[in-house]
């Protein structure tokens, strides 16, 4: 697997941190450093050579202020502005409030997905700073997309290589209508509530690490380009469930003052919904990032 490695020390411009692996696909927790520090080059040099090898850090007892979170992104790329209705009243532009409150049924992020991948440039990554937790439940997965591509079959590989797919926001629209999630083999039937569509290729090759990953999710991905709804579906199913094999993983349990960091570029993650009466705010800062090639 690409990320088991001992835990490490790296030297940075303020203090050594620690990189600890959580598991053996993706995944590292940092300790060592505080956050809400002013970081100088060197110290964030270091968090980029992590974040690049690990794909998603974890941080822990980070009591951040939206400043301070905004900050902490900045130090990795220009931020995406929020839409309105996700922000905090007078708040920041850049804080994105992910909220469930102990009445509502659904979560965000309820399925497997990447972020954005609808948009002619999906983010970067994402820094999500837990506010309020439940006492259990609510933890978040994530899967390496480099091992995704790379443990396809050579003929699977073939057929993909130079293949496009349309990414909609159409079965997120469909989601917050219904109230539930649909199954997931109505493609069909989110295809008619969407407003957004981009293509993009299935297998994507990283800006930094030049490493190509799989970038289909179940979410956002449509169809195929030049194929319909149903050609697409049988390969499409099999590729979501390929990419998410538990083997590919990680897993995080969230306290209050945690911070995760992840790789938009080669990663899926899934917001587990299993906390029902329970209320789990997070704040987040998303990266903006490129054109996928």
């Amino acid at each position: 697997m690409a990320n088991a490695a001992p835990t490490t020390s790296a030297d940075s411009g303020n203090a050594a941190f620690t990189v600890a692996p959580i598991a053996g696909a993706v995944g590292a927790e940092i300790s060592g450093i505080d956050l809400r520090a002013s970081l100088d080059a060197a110290t964030i040099a270091a968090l980029r050579r992590a974040f690049l090898t690990h794909l998603v850090l974890f941080f822990r007892d980070q009591p951040m202020s939206d400043a301070e979170l905004v900050q902490f992104g900045q130090d990795f790329g220009q931020l995406a502005a929020i839409p309105p209705h996700r922000r905090l009243p007078g708040g920041d532009p850049h804080i994105l409030v992910v909220e469930k409150k102990p009445e509502d049924r659904l979560n965000f992020g309820s399925e497997w997905h990447s972020d954005t991948t609808y948009l002619e440039s999906p983010t970067l990554g994402s820094i999500l700073l837990a506010k309020e937790v439940p006492p259990v439940g609510g933890d978040t997965l994530f899967a390496n997309q480099y091992l995704a591509y790379e443990t396809l079959s050579d003929g699977m590989k073939a057929m993909l290589t130079g293949l496009r797919a349309v990414h909609t926001d159409g079965r997120t629209k469909r989601k917050m209508q219904l109230g539930f999630v649909p199954p997931t083999d109505a493609m069909g039937e989110d295809s008619q509530f969407k407003t957004v569509e981009t293509t993009h290729p299935v297998v994507r090759t990283h800006p930094e690490t030049k490493r190509q990953a799989l970038f289909v999710n179940m979410i956002q991905t449509e169809r195929f380009d030049g194929m319909t709804i149903e050609e697409s579906r049988p390969i499409l199913r099999y590729l979501y469930a390929h990419s998410t094999r538990p083997e590919f993983t990680c897993r995080f349990r969230w306290r209050s003052g945690s911070v995760a960091f992840w790789d938009n570029r080669c990663l899926q993650h899934w917001a587990l919904n299993d906390y029902p009466d329970h209320r789990r705010r997070m704040h987040r800062v998303q990266i903006m990032g490129d054109k996928p090639v």
